[in-house]
């Protein structure tokens, strides 16, 4: 998802802006990230891809939506996925179903305004108590509850993100952190527009001028 690749660029601006010593460097940095916070303050809500395919005994309604869109935060003891779904509340609990394993969770509601609704996360970053995961249902949302096995920190919730992560952040990880910088503002310099590339070569310009050596500015 667009507003995924967002946050994780995000993420890795932040890193870099902690590691930044050059005032212009950092200013470069600082604009980044004010860019990419309003770009996914301005993300318009995701399109839910709808399934046609009738199940054999199909609830009323008739098709199921796919949920593709979501929140996550954690505890020392669960990972909490909240998913947001207006009316909700006004269904019985029994059509609001969550079938866990030690590693997944199948979530369906039934019949939502003439519609079937479901997630699936597989291969989830670390075990999880079946016993003891469950879900809630609020105004307007739907809360899963997984509860970790071991009380230890996730930095994301399925496998496919941790290496997706991994490999993303492996262009950036160098044992000198100006050579991280650097692969981040050749980045920037691509993907920008006009006034990113006029701001990043001013930078890189000035910052040479008053040191009168050291790294050569981007080549354009």
């Amino acid at each position: 998802m667009e507003e995924q690749k967002l946050e994780k660029d995000l993420e890795e601006v932040k890193e870099l802006l902690a590691k930044a010593t050059r005032k212009r460097t950092h200013d470069v940095l600082m604009a980044e990230k004010y860019k990419l916070e309003m770009e996914i303050k301005n993300q318009p809500p995701p399109k839910l891809k709808e399934d046609t395919t009738e199940e054999e005994k199909p609830p009323a309604g008739g098709y199921t939506v796919k949920i593709n869109s979501y929140g996550w935060d954690q505890s020392d003891k669960f990972v909490k996925i909240y998913i947001t779904l207006n009316g909700v509340q006004q269904l019985p609990a029994e059509n609001v179903q969550v079938h866990f394993t030690e590693r997944s969770f199948d979530l369906l509601v039934k019949n939502l305004n003439g519609k079937n609704y479901s997630m699936t996360f597989n291969n989830l970053l670390k075990p999880i108590s079946v016993e003891g995961s469950s879900r809630k249902i609020k105004t307007d949302m739907i809360l899963v509850l997984c509860r970790k096995k071991r009380e230890e920190k996730w930095d994301c919730l399925t496998q496919v993100e941790k290496e997706s992560k991994e490999k993303e952040k492996a262009s950036y990880d160098t044992s000198d952190p100006g050579e991280g910088l650097m692969n981040l503002l050749k980045k920037m310099y691509a993907e920008g527009d006009d006034e990113m590339k006029r701001t990043i070569n001013k930078a890189w310009v000035e910052s040479r001028e008053k040191q009168g050596k050291g790294d050569m500015p981007l080549d354009i």
